[in-house]
């Protein structure tokens, strides 16, 4: 609160101070010093920084997860690319094949534009690509640079709450290296809502990319987002009562108590993800995941929720 108080010359109001510390966000991690984004940034210079950054971050979340699964990069046969907060052409993928070691017949499908639905939705692309080409494991990276993406220069007060919610992060996982106690990904599914496209995403700024975000997500949560959970849990045979807690994408404080509200369960690995590290967009999600199978084996099955841009919400089940 200290760094927007000094870029807005003023303390903040007491709602916004209030909005921010109900975040559930003690700290976040950042591509820059936090004084770097209080200044102009021209769409050129993010497009470098996102570069650089996102270079260091796949090759380091990639490594580790090759290394859990006992593979090198050239045993790969797809990769999965998941970012909305910046592009590049050729895509991330290609340009570490020589670096990483990469086989020339890998295939890179970049995934651009589900935001915070994409670690959900990639996952379930990942698996759909093992499934359909089982001979070599699939590699999934989810990135976002969302300190990157946003023009904080109005200093609004959605562009506090971006500035104040949104962080940067990676996360990657291999699916298919046929290790016996991993979980497996049973069922997909994706819904979009009729005239809601104005409830979360972007406009494209001057200098950046301008936040649009509704302010009853947590109610939409409980009147639309509920219903359709309840189809897809009653379409899989699952009773609430009877599944392991859910990794949640966690879009804050509030939504995450929606979610709690919803499964009857505290949501204790996404409210602790989203304490540690804040929103980081895609990447999230996983590393909820993260949390949960640190522990050991998935305890039953475990629902993998996300809301994204669409408005789309995003399910799936995984079976220990």
């Amino acid at each position: 609160m200290a760094v927007l108080e000094r870029a807005r010359g003023k303390a903040l109001r007491p709602r916004m101070e209030q909005i921010l510390r109900n975040s559930g966000i003690e700290q976040r991690y950042l591509a820059m010093e936090p004084d770097y984004y209080l200044g102009t940034r021209s769409w050129a210079e993010r497009a470098r920084l996102y570069a650089a950054s996102a270079e260091q971050l796949f090759k380091a979340a990639a490594t580790d997860a090759l290394h859990a699964a006992g593979l090198t990069a050239a045993d790969i046969g797809q990769i999965v690319f998941v970012s909305t907060t910046g592009t590049m052409t050729p895509s991330l993928p290609s340009r570490m094949l020589d670096e990483m070691g990469f086989a020339r017949e890998v295939r890179s499908v970049p995934v651009f534009g589900y935001g915070c639905a994409g670690g959900v939705v990639g996952l379930s692309l990942a698996c759909d690509l093992y499934r359909a080409a089982p001979d070599k494991p699939v590699l999934l990276v989810c990135l976002e640079l969302c300190s990157m993406a946003y023009d904080h220069a109005q200093m609004e007060k959605k562009d506090m709450v971006a500035l104040a919610l949104f962080a940067d992060g990676c996360a990657a996982a291999v699916i298919g290296q046929g290790s016996g106690d991993a979980p497996e990904l049973v069922a997909f599914a994706q819904h979009v809502w009729p005239d809601s496209i104005d409830m979360m995403g972007w406009d494209i700024g001057d200098t950046g990319f301008d936040l649009v975000l509704a302010r009853d997500i947590p109610a939409f949560v409980a009147r639309d987002f509920a219903p359709v959970a309840d189809a897809f849990l009653a379409a899989q045979g699952l009773a609430k009562t009877l599944l392991a807690q859910p990794a949640c994408h966690p879009g804050g404080g509030r939504v995450v108590d929606a979610l709690a509200d919803y499964f009857g369960d505290d949501l204790a690995d996404t409210r602790t993800v989203l304490r540690d590290f804040g929103n980081m967009s895609s990447p999230t999600v996983l590393f909820v995941l993260k949390a949960l199978l640190e522990t050991g084996p998935l305890a039953g099955p475990t629902v993998l929720t996300a809301l994204g841009p669409g408005f789309v919400g995003a399910l799936g089940w995984l079976k220990p």
